[in-house]
């Protein structure tokens, strides 16, 4: 693991979203063992291959995971959002992820990267 990540995830202020970071980062590192885990721009960034597979980022009231590669793979509607090549889900504080479903579809767009 990367210790700018970890870094990352100690330094924020509120509690949940270290929380919803930290399992953001277990999921992808489990659905993609062999990512290469980067801090570009001040974000944790998870590659594979060279290529985009997902990024974490954080806004004041949200925590916003981004799946790269995405065209193609058949997104729940409502909770994603994005253009067809890459799909973004914000994540509030009181709000649940369901891991298993964002791990499967982090593993299928990372599956021709």
């Amino acid at each position: 693991m990367n210790p700018e990540i970890t870094q990352f995830i100690a330094d924020l202020k509120e509690p949940w979203q270290a929380e919803r970071c930290q399992a953001l980062r277990e999921l992808t590192l489990q659905a993609i063992p062999d990512a290469l885990e980067r801090m570009q721009y001040k974000k944790p960034h998870y590659l594979k291959n060279g290529k985009y597979a997902a990024v974490i980022s954080t806004s004041k009231d949200a925590v916003s995971y981004t799946i790269f590669n995405a065209e193609g793979i058949a997104f729940p509607e409502g909770a994603w959002s994005g253009p067809p090549e890459r799909k973004t889900i914000k994540i509030g504080k009181k709000q649940e992820v369901d891991k298993e479903e964002v791990a499967d579809l982090l593993k299928q767009a990372s599956a021709s990267l």
